[in-house]
């Protein structure tokens, strides 16, 4: 069979066929029941596409691929291995900037190797087309902010630049819509500029691309995090789909748009949990420019316990629900709170967990947090669907969370958070707050539940607290 022929009649397969397997695979991903399932076929549509880009390709040196496919195999199983579950939404922070870079040099390239290596007579445009050299332009541009504001979320995630506060500059807004502005005047003059002088003006292009991430990032704080990350991830589909339309290739244009479709929806979800608009998130300075303090010395009817009295009160309850958040994470306690649900259940008590749409550092954290500890989907319930049952609820375990369980959103429309959906965690028998201090949450808020008659704080590390809980429901 010749390479035409290839091109022609297997290629189109094998990309239809891998298009269709990241249709099945995104859909299966919305459940936890489906989403390794999702993963696994997603993840051979992937290995189909590569073999059909190979294919399309036709004469290549395979040492190169070969070395890359080797290469990216053992850091991609390093990370699995190595990556906390703390740190899962740093690393697709990092995979977002990656994929945005990635993009952003597959145009240049063909810039490059169109361009300047041929040494191209006339314009850009005359020599890629008008069209493909539009998409070039675009392709850097998103590319390049996507890898920078990506990387300083990282940054932000893990607390290395100013503990993920929102970092305000002077003027910043005239100075990130300037640069904006000139850094889409440099594309168009690449455009329109011959070979040699469009050189100066794409590199530009890249340079204002990459500090207008950083600008766009920075002044957004850790609260918003969640958003920015599926955004970034939306930036990143796009920028792999303007690669698609430079290289011609149908597959990353429709794989591309898909992620950045998706990623667009989740970023709305996460904003209408969060009661803000997009707008709102991106002009950043949220628990700043808003913030009320919210330290310990403003509470003054704390009530207090330890895991012996929380577990009295768990001895007697018929139901409990469970509410994750970041302290769960960062004290890795999701099979320590998984072994107490267990406990609790084998005592005919109901247990169920209470998912906010934005508790922890990206979407959907704590849905994987409990799955690696193996705790039942079916148990995971979202806020809309366990908010009416807090009211018939006997215990409620309020597990390093904060801002997502503060009645204040509901109450004060002064407040940063006012109108957020919260999850209902007060209107319980009882409620035990787990935390290690006082301290606000991202918001910079006092949390109005814990003077609330009905709360208890258990202060600790979750994971500790949880082990104590166990080994005294178990001597009971």
């Amino acid at each position: 069979m010749s390479h035409e022929v290839i091109r022609s009649t297997l290629v189109p397969i094998i990309y239809l066929l891998s298009t269709v397997l990241f249709i099945f695979g995104i859909k299966q991903l919305a459940k936890v029941k489906t989403s390794r399932r999702g993963n696994t076929i997603a993840g051979v549509g992937m290995l189909l596409a590569i073999i059909g880009a190979l294919l399309e390709l036709g004469v290549v040196d395979y040492r190169w691929i070969g070395g890359g496919l080797i290469l990216g195999a053992f850091i991609g199983a390093l990370f699995a291995i190595r990556v906390q579950m703390t740190a899962m939404p740093e690393m697709v922070a990092l995979f977002n900037g990656f994929g945005g870079i990635a993009s952003a040099l597959v145009a240049s390239s063909v810039y490059w190797s169109v361009v300047i290596e041929k040494k191209a007579p006339g314009t850009v445009y005359e020599a890629l087309g008008t069209d493909e050299a539009i998409t070039v332009m675009l392709s850097i541009l998103i590319g390049g902010v996507t890898f920078t504001g990506s990387l300083v979320a990282l940054l932000k995630l893990q607390g290395r630049l100013r503990k993920g506060q929102p970092i305000l500059l002077p003027a910043r807004h005239f100075i990130t819509f300037g640069l904006l502005f000139a850094s889409v005047v440099a594309g168009g003059i690449a455009v329109a500029a011959g070979a040699p002088d469009s050189m100066v003006w794409v590199l530009s292009l890249a340079g204002g691309a990459l500090v207008l991430g950083v600008l766009l990032t920075i002044p957004i704080g850790g609260a918003d995090m969640p958003v920015v990350v599926s955004l970034l991830n939306s930036y990143s589909g796009l920028a792999a789909s303007m690669a698609g339309f430079v290289i011609g290739n149908p597959l990353l244009i429709i794989g591309g748009a898909m992620v950045g479709a998706a990623g667009l929806i989740l970023t709305q979800i996460m904003c209408v949990a969060m009661n803000r608009s997009l707008l709102n998130v991106l002009v950043g300075g949220f628990g700043v420019t808003d913030g009320g303090g919210g330290g310990s010395d403003e509470y003054t009817s704390v009530t207090s316990c330890g895991p012996e009295e929380a577990a009295m009160v768990l001895e007697n309850a018929e139901s409990v629900i469970i509410v994750p958040g970041y302290g769960l994470a960062v004290a890795q306690a999701q099979h320590a709170v998984r072994e107490l649900a267990d406990l609790l259940k084998s005592r005919g008590t109901k247990v169920t967990y209470g998912i906010h749409p934005v508790a922890g550092r990206m979407p959907g954290h704590m849905n994987v947090l409990l799955a690696e500890a193996d705790v039942p989907y079916e148990e995971l319930l979202e806020m809309d669907v366990i908010n009416p049952e807090f009211k018939n609820t006997d215990v409620v375990i309020v597990l390093g969370a904060n801002d997502v369980v503060n009645p204040v959103a509901s109450k004060d429309p002064t407040s940063p958070i006012a109108g957020m959906p919260i999850l209902n965690a007060h209107e319980a028998r009882s409620v035990f707050v787990v935390k290690r201090s006082l301290s606000p949450g991202y918001a910079g808020i006092k949390n109005e539940l814990f003077e609330y008659d009905n709360t208890m704080m258990v202060f600790g590390d979750a994971k500790k607290v949880l082990q104590g809980l166990i080994g005294e429901v178990k001597s009971l």
